[in-house]
């Protein structure tokens, strides 16, 4: 598969905690997407933005912003339950936390319609919420989080402002920037940059960015997007979704489509694993009965015999 990416762009998001990426997915792969969040949203947004800020006010959090969030699986193709852990997204976030293997502990359909909301949010860090200390300054420590256009972006769209981690730095210290201080919104604001851009464009941002979400105000106007997130598989301190804990969901969209390796991102062992035998073998098959097992299968069969 010939790379999406380049190094540039993992050096940019190493520097500068953010990059975007146009034309990341194919034409046939956003076709595919979209038509599975229109399946799963199924409407258009009204002709009139709501607005609820104050004249000269960044913004505000409220709960009618999120209210159209779909947690993965999602009752649709393997189209949009698999995009999220693309081979490409799964080597980006490799390379650019320097480990050898990732899980992603975040993956999220998110459609904004225009009027649904005041979409307008104020600048904040993810970190927050994905862990309880802070982030790190090492890459492998700290998480990589894509946000996904299958619509087109434009600044009527609500689009997702930013700012770079060396500009954050010239209006506040590193950890003055976590806790925050008097007029750092604005400060933040006369920095900020916009993550507009096509269907099929890719935005790359740390947990340590400050961003925030704006405004939807085209008429009739949508935003879909997937927000997933990865991490070192081995680093603990970062999490927010269990996906056990969704088993009611229909895993099978995303078991028996799923390459071992996009498997093992949501935790699936894979092929050679201790954890296969054939008992686990046959418990995973009863439960999923359309999963092609074939890979643990033979791995099983090769590490028996081996060990023998």
């Amino acid at each position: 598969m010939q790379s999406r990416f380049t190094q540039e762009h993992i050096d940019a998001w190493r520097r500068d905690g953010a990059v975007l990426i146009p034309n990341f997915f194919t034409p046939a792969e956003v076709a595919a997407v979209q038509a599975d969040y229109a399946r799963v949203f199924d409407r258009a947004g009204a002709e009139a933005a709501m607005v609820k800020k104050k004249d000269g006010e960044i913004g505000k959090f409220n709960p009618a912003q999120f209210t159209s969030i779909q947690v993965l699986p999602l009752d649709c193709s393997p189209a949009l339950n698999l995009i999220g852990v693309h081979p490409a997204l799964i080597d980006f976030s490799r390379r650019a936390m320097a480990c050898d293997e990732v899980q992603v502990y975040q993956c999220q359909a998110w459609a904004k319609f225009t009027g649904d909301a005041d979409y307008d949010q104020p600048f904040h860090c993810d970190y927050v919420n994905h862990t309880l200390t802070g982030p790190s300054d090492v890459p492998r420590h700290n998480s990589v989080t894509f946000i996904c256009l299958f619509s087109d972006v434009t600044e009527a769209h609500g689009p997702t402002h930013y700012v770079t981690r060396p500009d954050a730095e010239k209006i506040a210290q590193p950890e003055v920037t976590l806790t925050g201080q008097p007029g750092l919104q604005e400060a933040l604001s006369g920095h900020a940059r916009s993550a507009a851009g096509p269907a099929g464009s890719l935005f790359v941002y740390g947990i340590d960015i400050w961003h925030r979400g704006t405004n939807l105000t085209a008429p009739g106007g949508h935003r879909y997007v997937m927000t997933t997130c990865f991490k070192d598989v081995k680093n603990t301190s970062i999490a927010f979704t269990a996906w056990q804990f969704h088993h009611t969901k229909p895993w099978r969209n995303i078991i028996e489509n799923g390459t071992p390796e996009q498997l093992a991102c949501f935790g699936v062992q894979k092929p050679g694993d201790p954890y296969w035998t054939p008992l686990t073998l046959a418990r995973a098959q009863a439960r999923y009965p359309g999963w092609d097992l074939t890979p643990w299968r033979e791995a099983m069969l090769q590490t028996s015999g081996a060990a023998a």
